[in-house]
């Protein structure tokens, strides 16, 4: 019945939404790809990740797929040994972008949105997570950038064990014209 009156609504609304072109979606789209690694109260974890990610909507949004290509482990000093958190998996976000401080050529960005991750594991026993990140964007060039971001994937304790997914990711901006980027600085 719920579903019913969702649509209904949807229906009734739909009228009202501004037209959008299909060209004007993506006028402002970014393909990024890069390379990141891993780590845990600031050590590594000794894998690599490479993201490929599309930003979307002048950069509000992020739609992220991301290869977690080795083990994550590292030496625990209280116990003397080797502790793996995770093996070889794949992860997927999508988050909303907001920026904290804005110059022509740089700005420090945040973000909170969802993961999912296809295991689960001793850094997170769930697959759906929350995702967090916090970084800097660099544009030497309207419709280029340059993005450094910290990025942290958690349940927040709904289901433990809890560590949390983390990760750095360095990204480029690859192709903006084959997305029809309308190369204007944003």
């Amino acid at each position: 019945m719920r579903f019913w009156g969702v649509l209904l609504a949807a229906a009734l609304l739909a009228p009202a939404a501004p037209a959008v072109r299909a060209a004007d979606f993506c006028s402002t789209c970014e393909l990024q790809l890069g390379i990141g690694a891993t780590y845990h109260f600031w050590e590594t974890t000794h894998s690599l990740v490479v993201p490929v990610i599309l930003n979307f909507d002048r950069d509000r949004w992020e739609l992220g797929a991301f290869r977690f290509t080795g083990n994550q482990e590292f030496f625990d000093t209280t116990f003397h040994g080797h502790v793996r958190f995770a093996t070889p998996h794949w992860g997927f976000s999508l988050t909303r972008r907001l920026e904290l401080f804005r110059h022509p050529h740089w700005r420090l960005i945040i973000g909170l949105g969802a993961s999912y991750k296809t295991q689960e594991n001793t850094l997170s026993a769930s697959r759906w997570n929350f995702s967090e990140q916090f970084g800097l964007r660099l544009t030497p060039k309207p419709g280029y950038a340059i993005e450094l971001i910290g990025r942290h994937w958690s349940n927040a304790g709904l289901k433990l064990p809890n560590h949390g997914q983390d990760f750095a990711t360095l990204t480029f901006t690859v192709y903006p014209s084959l997305l029809g980027h309308a190369r204007t600085s944003h």
